[in-house]
């Protein structure tokens, strides 16, 4: 039997399929925030060295459906990523997180943005209207960009980031070691925080290569004068390596899954330490 070769012209069943679902999920997640349907969950970021103190929280958005069904963030931040939909969700997302700093002045909270948002009129009118009442809920405001999102326009990145830190905005550059940032950039952006992506952590207390790697990463955080947190940490073991690597922060499920935030506490960014 001779396979007939497919036609080109025809549509290809698995893209229309992939197409088919991310209009789906643009309309969910979009209805959704029109409903006022969106939350924050919190991780908290601890000190390495004294797990049980807390330096800050990640805010992490979170959207339900029609039926209160929580979506899994894996589900649409990808596809939202390039839409004016993302916009509105790192829009919704410093609204809530500005709330959370005014409601609760003990605790310093990160919040996700995407390089995109940079400048986008309705992300600074929501920064600007949150802080007319009190300017020094920017300096708990700490924002994060991915490595990838902020090479899309890194002289743009550069620029907005010393404009926000006038205000006392810090800066998180979030997955370090995933994208393809050069280092160069580093000295230009002019982080204050770096986050070592959970990709390296995994499994650091028996794999000599991800050591050797977070060692070298953490040097180069130490020259351009950057906190460190390892991200993802599972495991007490991953936890006690990093700590002994001499990074300053950790995070992951090791210590909590995202969750409510929790009763009043002292959280102080806690000192670094020589390794």
């Amino acid at each position: 039997m001779m396979i007939q070769p497919t036609d080109p012209t025809l549509p290809n069943p698995i893209s229309a399929a992939l197409a088919l679902r991310n209009r789906h999920i643009l309309r969910t997640v979009r209805e959704a925030l029109d409903r006022g349907d969106a939350f924050l969950l919190f991780q908290p970021v601890v000190d390495a060295r004294s797990p049980e103190k807390t330096a800050f929280y990640e805010g992490l958005i979170r959207i339900t459906d029609d039926m209160g069904r929580v979506i899994p963030a894996r589900d649409f931040m990808q596809t939202c990523e390039a839409d004016d939909l993302g916009r509105i969700i790192d829009c919704k997302a410093l609204e809530l997180g500005l709330q959370t700093l005014q409601a609760r002045p003990d605790i310093r909270l990160s919040i996700n943005m995407s390089a995109r948002s940079i400048y986008h009129d309705p992300w600074i009118e929501t920064f600007r209207r949150g802080i007319h009442d009190d300017p020094t809920l920017a300096e708990r405001l700490i924002l994060e960009i991915t490595e990838s999102s902020a090479m899309v326009s890194p002289d743009i990145t550069a620029l907005f980031m010393e404009e926000m830190q006038t205000h006392g905005t810090s800066f998180a550059l979030d997955d370090f070691g995933a994208g393809y940032t050069s280092l160069r950039h580093l000295k230009d952006f002019k982080f204050d925080i770096l986050k070592i992506d959970q990709c390296f952590i995994r499994n650091l207390d028996t794999d000599p290569d991800n050591r050797a790697l977070v060692t070298a990463l953490r040097d180069v955080a130490r020259h351009f004068d950057l906190f460190t947190v390892a991200e993802g940490v599972e495991t007490g073991a991953e936890a006690q390596i990093a700590a002994e690597l001499g990074i300053d922060c950790l995070q992951g499920y090791h210590f909590s899954k995202p969750a409510t935030l929790p009763h009043p506490d002292g959280l102080e960014m806690p000192d670094r330490r020589s390794a």
